[in-house]
């Protein structure tokens, strides 16, 4: 597989991207990585280091920053970095692309230039909550407003993915839908239809409604909402992650007991922060677009590149075409639109 990097997407482009693609290459096996960008810049990046076999450049004229409309951006810069690593999957020239830069420029392109699968209306972001038992968010802000039919497609999307992505021993992938209660007949309209369409859907394992205290305690391994909804509840499992972690912190400086608990407790704490490190996961999957795409963390460091490169490998060739074809199996019957009432 071919993977085209956007070399200058990201606060710490291009030095950060190119050293996390170079960690990784060695670890790629067959896979190749295109550097996508300012090819002065990235030979500087690179330094002493010499360039692996399995990494090449393809030039592009300028970025896209984050503060950029993306819509405008990308009509007045076609040259764009992420524009030419989106061109790439189109051609044919790559099947994966991985973005550190503006979410909305990477959507973006991804929806302008690659296109979306033809089963899917509207694209959702996966991404990983690191509870003690990892849970797949789907979607995580691509799609903000929603309607049955979309959860439908995302429930889909999910299941397909983490049945790729998790280890072969981990059993039939579980979906539940987020909700503010466990009965069917809880939530909005859109809730309330979207469920319908979930319990009858023959390609998820639905285990029914999830509420939000329920997220981290492992009963589903995908969570399905529309994009408004996940987004928050992943800005607050990480916010609260990083609190909790700072509290602790807090309380183990002072006196010489609490050092010595903190010496006692260090390893301990240091394997929970690892876990919690969104750098392990590397980046968010857009599933619902004709090539595999990853959106990195502007903050991203060469670990996460690394993490998120391995990730899309781990993912395998094929992505795309697996979803469609879950998608078609998937459909809503004749006669149900899932397009009613329910749209935020």
């Amino acid at each position: 597989m071919r993977i085209a990097v956007d070399a200058l997407g990201g606060d710490g482009a291009p030095g950060e991207i190119v050293s996390g693609a170079v960690s990784a290459a060695s670890r790629l096996g067959e896979d190749e990585i295109v550097l996508v960008g300012d090819e002065p810049g990235i030979q500087a990046a690179l330094g002493d280091s010499p360039m692996p076999d399995n990494v090449s450049i393809r030039a592009a004229s300028g970025r896209i920053e984050m503060a950029d409309d993306p819509a405008a951006a990308l009509r007045s810069n076609p040259e764009s970095s992420i524009s030419v690593a989106a061109k790439m999957i189109r051609d044919g020239e790559a099947e994966a692309l991985f973005s550190a830069g503006s979410t909305g420029a990477t959507v973006g392109a991804s929806l302008l230039i690659v296109g979306r699968l033809e089963s899917c209306r509207r694209p959702a972001i996966a991404t990983v909550i690191p509870f003690p038992d990892p849970v797949l968010l789907v979607d995580a802000g691509a799609t903000i407003s929603c309607r049955a039919r979309d959860l439908l497609n995302f429930a889909i999307l999910g299941s397909v993915f983490a049945d790729r992505y998790r280890e072969e021993s981990a059993g039939p992938v579980r979906t539940g839908l987020v909700n503010v209660g466990e009965e069917p007949g809880k939530g909005n309209e859109l809730a309330k239809e979207a469920y319908g369409l979930l319990a009858d859907c023959g390609e998820i394992e639905f285990v029914g409604n999830v509420e939000g205290r329920e997220i981290g305690r492992g009963v589903a391994d995908v969570l399905v909402t529309d994009g408004f909804t996940g987004n928050v509840v992943l800005k607050t499992a990480e916010g609260v992650s990083s609190e909790i972690l700072g509290m602790v912190r807090s309380e183990m400086t002072g006196g010489p007991l609490q050092k010595l608990a903190a010496a006692v407790l260090k390893p301990r704490l240091g394997k929970i922060k690892y876990r919690v490190d969104p750098e392990n996961y590397g980046g968010s999957f857009l599933l619902g677009v004709e090539g595999t795409v990853v959106i990195g963390h502007g903050n991203s460091r060469a670990r996460g590149v690394e993490n998120a490169l391995l990730g899309i490998s781990r993912a395998g060739s094929g992505l795309p075409e697996s979803l469609e074809a879950a998608l078609r199996r998937g459909e809503v019957p004749s006669g149900v639109t899932g397009d009613g009432a329910g749209e935020l």
